[in-house]
């Protein structure tokens, strides 16, 4: 790589973190098949005492093909945008994930680098997939083939029905033992991940996140409505910290449920660590 094109990425990310942007990179796990093959076991389905099915298992598996094993990055996966692995040729891995609404995104890297912002550099599929507490399902990532069929609960225009990125039912992964000939993606020093592992708890907190953003903006449309009507008692110039509403907001009170709600959240997973034996003792 040459010394214009590495100083580039690095002014990139160097401003990006300046600016406080969100920065998209795999830098040290983006390490492709052809410096990296995988080495894993040949795939199995994990047992069903290794996952809680009040959630939902998601697969991700990778077809082999000469292009694949060829690449010097693989691409990045994330899941309620955050980064759990990159994908190499001829492999595949699980992550057992809340119900709900789960945003699935793929980046292909340059120099582990892969976007700020809502800028990507490039872009594979950003979808948001529906699951339900006990199901599994597959998603098929293949840059040369498409699966026969689009998945029955999908929309054709489904982002996953239309990208690289495919959700597949069992019979499809299985066909052609697509799925049954790769092998499981290791966590290494060469490429790092954080796959085959429960992230329900990030994406309890993700979704928190994301609904108290929501509910900030919907007080502040509240309260904009107020001011129309005028029922906003504005400070007095000498006492900035007076005023305010003068009936109480329906949007305070939703953002008060969603702290409580997540604050007995947070008392459920303290007394599972501690039932598991996570806690700490001072003796």
């Amino acid at each position: 790589m040459t010394k214009p094109l590495l100083s580039g990425a690095a002014l990139a990310l160097t401003l990006a973190l300046l600016s406080g942007c969100h920065v998209y990179q795999s830098i040290g796990k983006s390490t492709g098949a052809f410096l990296h093959p995988v080495s894993g076991h040949d795939f199995v389905h994990i047992g069903n005492d290794e996952w809680d099915q009040r959630h939902a298992l998601i697969y991700f598996y990778r077809t082999d093909s000469q292009w694949a094993a060829d690449e010097i990055e693989a691409p990045s996966v994330y899941v309620d945008d955050k980064h759990y692995f990159n994908i190499r040729n001829n492999s595949f891995t699980w992550l057992e994930v809340s119900p709900g609404e789960r945003h699935i995104a793929m980046r292909r890297p340059l120099l582990g680098l892969e976007g700020m912002g809502g800028f990507s550099l490039s872009l594979i599929v950003d979808a948001a997939l529906t699951v339900e507490p006990g199901r599994i399902y597959y998603l098929r990532y293949n840059e040369l083939t498409a699966p026969e069929t689009v998945h029955p609960s999908l929309d054709p225009e489904h982002p996953l029905a239309t990208s690289d990125l495919r959700l597949v039912t069992r019979d499809e992964a299985m066909k052609a033992d697509e799925l049954v000939s790769t092998q499981f993606l290791n966590s290494d020093l060469l490429a790092p991940n954080h796959a085959a592992t429960s992230i329900v708890r990030d994406n309890e907190d993700a979704a928190y996140e994301r609904d108290m953003a929501i509910l900030a903006q919907e007080r502040e449309e509240e309260i904009a409505s107020l001011r129309e009507q005028g029922r906003y008692r504005e400070p007095a110039w000498y006492w900035p910290f007076g005023g305010g509403p003068s009936v109480p907001l329906e949007s305070d009170r939703k953002i008060r449920e969603r702290e409580n709600a997540y604050a007995l959240l947070q008392r459920e997973r303290d007394r599972a660590d501690e039932q598991a034996g996570d806690g700490w003792w001072i003796f």
